[in-house]
């Protein structure tokens, strides 16, 4: 929980530096989990999105308050991945491999799993090192 609140809290719109592996997979992983209850208290108060009428209509899984969390951690989200991808020498620009189909989301993958460079480089010192 606490590397998700250092993300949020004091690196929000950083993009400068170095994440470690462990400080962007923890936010990942909290993330993922509050996006998972904002969807179940979405469920839970009756602001789910829904559309049709009659026999044809269907309700999101999500509403309300599952969009406005998502909008409020698209800005960390994008700033840590960029810092994960310094901490490997990679320059963020790399983010548009995502747009290539399956090859480039699986190299980003991969890039956010190997082990970061263990001595400084161009976007700072290790985070390993400093902390």
């Amino acid at each position: 929980m606490e590397w998700y609140l250092s993300v949020v809290r004091d690196n929000y719109a950083n993009f400068d530096g170095r994440a470690r592996r462990k400080e962007y997979w923890m936010f990942a992983l909290f993330n993922v989990i509050f996006s998972f209850i904002a969807m179940i208290v979405d469920n839970i108060l009756g602001t789910t999105f829904g559309f049709g009428e009659g026999d044809a209509q269907m309700s999101m899984p999500y509403g309300w308050i599952y969009i406005l969390y998502c909008l409020a951690m698209i800005i960390p989200s994008f700033a840590v991945f960029i810092r994960r991808l310094h901490d490997v020498d990679k320059s963020g620009w790399w983010l548009f491999l995502a747009l290539i189909p399956f090859v480039g989301v699986i190299w980003l993958f991969v890039l956010t799993c190997i082990d970061g460079n263990p001595s400084a480089n161009i976007y700072g010192p290790s985070p390993k090192v400093v902390s």
